[in-house]
This record gives C-alpha cells, structure tokens and sequence, in this order.
C-alpha cells in the first residue's frame, strides 16, 4: 500500500464527508493505493455515527473510536500503530489543511529519500491572537531543539512507515514529533510550504493553554532525550557544583571566624545561602542517584534503534 492518511479528530461531524471524498479524489487522480484511518478521540457529536456510514461506502477508510477524549497524541499514537501504508499522512479533519498537498509529500519521501517531510503555513488564516504566539513557540523551538523547521504544530505531514514506527507519542508530543523522530536517528527531516484554508466548520479545538503546555512539554522531550538513560550526568552535575559553591562558601566564612574573632559568620546572608547550597547540592545528588537506580531498572534501558546488521555467510 502507498498511502495510509490518519486523521485524529474530536467533534468534526460537518467535515468528514467533504474531506474524506477529497482525499479519494487526489488518491484515484494519481493512482494510489491507499486507506484513510479516521481515529475519533471521544467526540460527543455525529462523527463516530458518520465514520461508520463511510466505512461501509468505503472498505478503504477505516475508524477507531476512543471510549472518552485523551488528547491529539493517543489519537495519532494509535492511528500509527495501525497504519501499514509505505508513507504516512497525518493532516486536520477541519479542512485547513489540503489533500492536495499529499502527492507531493509522498514524492519527497519516496524520491527524495527524506525520513520526514513537515507542513509549513506560511501564509495563515488565523487571527494574530494565534498566529503571534505560534511564531514565538516555534522559534523556541528551533532554538531549543536545534531543528529547522517553521511550524511544529502543522497537522499536515509525511513520514516514512519506519519513522512512526520506531518513535512513541504520547501526552501531548505531537507537537514535537519531528524531535522524537531526530532523535530516535532519522536525520532526512525537512519542510514544505502548505496551503492553509480558512475553517469552514466549527471552531478550534486548542486554547491558549497549548502554548504553555508546548513549552512544558518541549523541555520534558529535549531532557529525556539527553538525559533519559543518564540521569545522574544532569542531576549529579548539578548537585555537585551546587555543595561545591556552598562548601567554599562556608570554608571562606569559617577562616574568616578563625582568623577575625569579632567576625559573626552566623549574622551574614552569605552563610545561609552556602548552608542552603550545600542541602540543596545534596538533594539533587540524591535525586540523580534514585533516578538512576529507576532507570537502570527500567525494562527498555537497552532498547536501541538497529538499521542494519551485516549478513553471515554459512560455510
């Protein structure tokens, strides 16, 4: 199969006929095989009862139903277990983005070998209360993560079968999937510039709270990356350059004492800060300690990506 669409969606009951017969439309225009994978994430309208009555017009389109909402990153979580297409799609079921965009991305995986091919709205239809704090997220998170890429939080992207399928989403990691994908080694990661369109039906689904939430979560992605299976190389360091500070600290007040026997060190800020540095120097040791103890038990401590492995002749 060439193509697997998974469209995570969460009370969408006036777009999924328009958008599913658009997607057919571009599929059979340029011969692909394909299945569309609707993951309904606990909605409270029509959308499950609508998913159905496709799926019986069309063996091609398949549905997941959540019992309740989890959030965008279950939906996609699950959608990729079950896709099997060559290349995965994930867009909006709000029609903002285009399935005209999908002959192209597929291009760019298959032809141009990239591992990940991410949207870019560069023109957008929303208003600057969205679009101002989109802008600042994303620019922390190229320089934090050290990506080049424009939107993160573009629903419209391309993966090759084994990106999606070596990578976990979950919370609210969507947003970074490209990071999880770098991460786990796939390198070939770039941009496209998208259509955006005007929403047709309903209103946005995401508050303001997502920006703070994607900053939350983008330091929770870039630690556990760097530090997920040495926990004391962060919390060690720390702590030990912390009850070093403190250590001088009072080694300074103490000959100050012993040499200047009018000198008060206990009247000083300056010993408080060191006591307090030296506890807090220690509990940071400790928790470093602990969390190796929890990582070193943890059951995929040794689980890595493998590529390629080289072939043994038999004798």
């Amino acid at each position: 199969m060439n193509i697997s669409v998974v469209i995570a969606l969460y009370n969408e009951e006036e777009s999924l006929n328009e958008l599913t017969d658009w997607i057919k439309r571009v599929m059979l225009a340029h011969k692909f095989s394909y299945e569309i994978l609707l993951v309904d994430d606990g909605s409270n309208d029509r959308s499950w009862e609508i998913i159905e009555q496709l799926q019986q017009a069309d063996k091609q389109i398949r549905g997941i139903k959540f019992r309740r909402n989890y959030g965008k990153s279950p939906a996609l979580y699950c959608g990729f277990e079950a896709a099997e297409g060559e290349v995965i799609i994930t867009m909006d079921a709000d029609l903002q983005d285009s399935p005209d965009e999908i002959p192209e991305l597929y291009r760019m995986i298959k032809e141009d070998k990239f591992d990940l091919v991410s949207g870019w709205k560069k023109k957008r239809y929303d208003p600057l209360a969205k679009t101002i704090p989109s802008k600042l997220f994303n620019w922390t998170a190229r320089t934090i993560t050290g990506i080049k890429l424009h939107d993160f939080n573009c629903g419209l992207k391309a993966y090759r079968n084994t990106v999606i399928k070596s990578i976990e989403v979950y919370g609210e990691m969507h947003r970074y999937i490209p990071v999880l994908a770098y991460q786990a080694g796939f390198k070939r990661i770039t941009e496209k510039v998208v259509q955006h369109q005007e929403r047709k039906y309903g209103v946005s689904k995401f508050g303001i709270e997502r920006f703070i939430n994607g900053f939350l979560d983008m330091m929770s992605v870039v630690f556990i990356s760097k530090f997920g299976k040495k926990p004391m190389h962060f919390f060690g360091l720390l702590g030990s350059l912390s009850f070093l500070v403190g250590f001088a600290v009072l080694i300074y007040l103490s000959f100050m004492k012993i040499f200047f026997h009018a000198y008060n060190m206990t009247d000083r800020p300056l010993f408080f800060l060191g006591f307090l540095s030296i506890i807090f120097g220690t509990q940071l040791f400790l928790t470093g300690f602990l969390a190796e103890l929890i990582a070193r038990s943890s059951a995929d401590r040794n689980n890595y990506q493998v590529e390629k492995r080289t072939k043994i002749d038999n004798p």
